[in-house]
């Protein structure tokens, strides 16, 4: 049996595909190289380029791979890139995502994970947030994730598609061992941002927002290593695999750090002192989020590994340093 790996070029899906290999299993990985790399993918895991959306497409490599089960992350995943063109969030996270839905019913794939986020809590009244908080997006990123949740547990109670939901927090960090790590040019998110600007591959890092109801007026999130969470998918799919029942769960450490506190941590473990910028808050931006992990570590006996901010800068540090080397010896 094989595990069909979507967005299994990017980021957090690389990651994945190492874990799933390095456990023995077998893989394969589909990806439209919007915002992945080919040769982030390791070279056992055959790549097919396309859309998680192209049912003929998955349809003949869930036959052609024997595929059992789908961890789909492929998605676009900048909150104000959603507010900018909810439209084509929609149709990239939600649509495609019913598509791939349809397609593991029809093909009888019994085990699906699904990359979901935090985004669909909003701003959440009760820190730290359990999975039965209300769920009130504030961007149309956090609504398209959270459509295609509501989808599959619809189509679990018509159909039996046995399913995890894992609504991830602040994914950061990389491969310890060097193999892969985030490498889109451009990439917002904070920890790359800063490691970047250490670097001297950007001149400043902005602050966004700085009046937040927050102890230093800074954002507050909760940083999970993308290693701990490769090690979540796979519980998540032993789970399904010996019967468990569908399930949402939330994916993060159970503590916040504020961006000024980051910054800090990548000044400290870094040595170099960048330049910051204060700017305007962000469309979309919640205050605070910090996860409630209870239910994970009691129904997946998940124990994280990499919980450690000081760890998590690091190992980012490592990988954007080698990927800058990548970069040089490309041009």
């Amino acid at each position: 049996m094989t595990v069909l790996v979507t967005g299994g070029a990017g980021y957090i899906g690389s990651h994945m595909v190492h874990g799933l290999l390095d456990a023995g299993e077998r893989v394969v990985v589909l990806d439209n190289l919007s915002t992945g790399f080919d040769w982030a993918v390791a070279a056992a895991a055959p790549l097919v380029i396309g859309g998680s959306g192209d049912q003929a497409l998955v349809g003949k490599i869930i036959r052609d791979h024997d595929v059992d089960a789908i961890i789909h992350f492929a998605a676009s995943i900048v909150v104000p890139d959603s507010v900018r063109d909810p439209l084509g969030y929609y149709r990239n996270n939600t649509v495609n995502s019913r598509a791939l839905i349809e397609c593991a019913i029809a093909h009888g794939v019994r085990a699906f994970i699904f990359s979901s986020t935090a985004a669909v809590y909003g701003n959440p009244v009760e820190i730290p947030v359990r999975e039965d908080a209300p769920t009130t997006p504030i961007s149309p990123y956090g609504w398209s994730k959270l459509m295609t949740e509501v989808m599959l547990r619809d189509a679990s109670s018509a159909h039996g598609l046995r399913h995890v939901v894992l609504r991830y927090f602040n994914v950061a960090g990389a491969d310890p061992q060097g193999r892969t790590g985030q490498s889109t040019a451009g990439a917002t998110h904070l920890i790359k941002v800063a490691v970047e600007t250490a670097l001297g591959l950007r001149d400043e890092i902005n602050v966004f927002g700085t009046d937040y109801p927050t102890p230093d007026g800074t954002c507050i999130r909760d940083y999970i290593h993308v290693a701990d969470l490769v090690l979540a998918h796979a519980a998540a799919l032993r789970a399904l695999r010996s019967g468990k029942p569908s399930m949402t769960l939330n994916c993060g450490y159970g503590h916040g750090y504020s961006v000024n506190e980051v910054i800090d941590t990548v000044k400290r473990v870094s040595g170099v002192d960048f330049s910051v910028k204060n700017a305007p808050p962000r469309a979309g931006d919640a205050a605070m989020i910090v996860a409630e992990t209870a239910q994970i570590r009691q129904t997946l006996a998940w124990r994280p590994q990499y919980d450690d901010l000081a760890l998590i800068v690091r190992d980012a540090l490592a990988w954007e340093s080698k990927l800058a080397k990548r970069r040089m010896a490309d041009t």
